[in-house]
């Protein structure tokens, strides 16, 4: 008889799948990579952290680390008011609390709806409830959520942070803050010159809107990297935007575009070829 041992293995059963071992990436952005194929692998409606301003967008849920217990941004429809509300009022008392970046809405008027101009760096924030108003700043820094159409008042500039968090600059260069009021009551103002503890929030955005973020991100690198590849009435339809859906572009030569790209100035072309499209009634 032979004199090896015979070594023992897992014990499978028929039909079983065998489970496939994930190399680990490495390279000079392998964090960061990996973090994003995590995110990739995780259900769209996931809640996930924004790792940059364009990936704020669709359903949002802003809150503030607050102490002793967060709070978070949340429309009252009855009263047509934003109030400040405590993320664990509906948490039993012997319940233990999740960390800060672990929370996520428990209703829907918790949630918030970030749209975007194409192609502008500044959002708005819309209720998720009732009839849509908008988040407003005035010029004395209050803020209210009774407008129906957004314009300048209603645009909100997010800055994201190397630790995640976000802080949102108004019009007037001033920032979005909590403030304590009469009887220890918080409350939002608009009028912060600096960021600091209460300037800062935790955004969490859903895992599907992060991914179109990347994906229009990658288009638009290729769009300027290979010309080969580029689709004009897509790069169009990031940067502008038509009724009904459509895409409209140029009606001018694509050989200015490789002329363009060979002096390294394709972008400036793209812009001036987009430029011509808009009508005077807009300008």
């Amino acid at each position: 008889m032979s004199s090896e041992k015979i070594r023992p293995t897992k014990l499978k059963f028929k039909g079983e799948k065998t489970k496939k071992k994930r190399k680990h990436e490495d390279s000079e952005d392998g964090p960061s990579r990996r973090g994003r194929k995590e995110d990739s692998d995780e259900a769209p409606e996931t809640w996930v952290l924004p790792e940059s301003a364009n990936e704020i967008r669709g359903p949002t849920f802003i809150f503030h680390p607050s102490d002793p217990t967060p709070v978070c941004i949340t429309y009252d429809s009855t009263r047509g008011r934003i109030v400040l509300q405590s993320v664990d009022k509906d948490k039993p008392e012997d319940a233990e609390s999740p960390s800060v970046k672990d929370r996520t809405p428990a209703e829907v008027s918790q949630v918030w709806v970030v749209t975007r101009v194409a192609g502008a760096s500044t959002i708005n924030l819309r209720t998720g409830v009732g009839e849509g108003k908008f988040i407003s700043c005035d010029k004395h820094g209050l803020v209210s959520a009774d407008r129906e159409a957004r314009g300048p008042q209603e645009e909100w500039t997010p800055v994201v942070f190397p630790d995640g968090m976000v802080s949102f600059q108004n019009v007037y260069e001033k920032y979005l803050g909590i403030d304590e009021i009469a009887g220890g009551q918080l409350a939002l103002r608009g009028d912060s010159e600096e960021v600091g503890f209460r300037e800062r929030f935790w955004v969490k955005i859903q895992n599907k809107y992060k991914r179109e973020a990347h994906e229009e991100e990658k288009k638009r690198t290729e769009g300027l990297t290979d010309l080969s590849s580029v689709d004009e009435a897509s790069t169009n339809k990031i940067y502008q935007a038509w009724g009904a859906g459509r895409s409209v572009v140029s009606t001018g030569d694509r050989q200015e575009l490789k002329k363009a790209k060979k002096e390294g100035r394709l972008a400036e072309a793209l812009l001036d070829r987009r430029a011509k499209l808009k009508s005077d009634r807009f300008c």
